[in-house]
């Protein structure tokens, strides 16, 4: 991580800040893709229970997102970006990286335009008590596909991103 002037040039030392920017940027992909999965295991855990526990389980989906994954995909880009800035060798024009960004640009807006609202509905409606009818159960469903839809391309970003394709 530090690094010096060759010899005893008297330079001081200078830090190489790519590793451990690296490590952060890892990290909140872990954290961020890691909590969106967990949602899967909490929509399934919670189809056929009483509405409170339909609406703490929605709601826990909401407040994790919120807390945790979408911070830490706040965090991808910041480091991302100070990582390519960083390096020797890598640049914005790297296929793997260009195709990365329209990625997650992809997937903000499925997640903005299709997921969020989906699970929003949802939340209102086991909130009305409403969780046996026809329409909730196309909101559960239309947070399950969103869901699943949003997580395709992120599963295609980690596959650039620890594969690092070049056509």
């Amino acid at each position: 991580m530090w690094q010096s002037g060759p010899g005893l040039t008297g330079e001081e030392p200078t830090v190489d800040w790519y590793l451990p920017l690296k490590l952060v940027h890892v990290l909140s992909a872990i954290v961020a893709v890691g909590t969106n999965v967990t949602y899967f295991v909490w929509l399934a855990a919670m189809k056929d229970r009483p509405p409170a526990e339909q609406s703490f389980a929605l709601d826990t989906i909401k407040k994790l997102d919120s807390r945790l994954a979408n911070p830490a995909y706040g965090v991808l880009p910041l480091t991302g970006v100070i990582m390519i800035l960083v390096s020797d060798g890598v640049a914005f024009t790297t296929f793997w990286i260009l195709f990365a960004i329209g990625l997650y640009i992809l997937v903000g807006v499925f997640a903005g335009a299709l997921f969020a609202p989906s699970l929003r509905r949802q939340t209102e409606l086991v909130a009305t008590d409403v969780s046996d009818s026809a329409a909730y159960e196309a909101a559960a469903r239309r947070t399950r596909t969103t869901g699943l839809l949003t997580m395709l391309p992120i599963a295609g970003i980690l596959y650039l991103m620890v594969l690092k394709p070049t056509p």
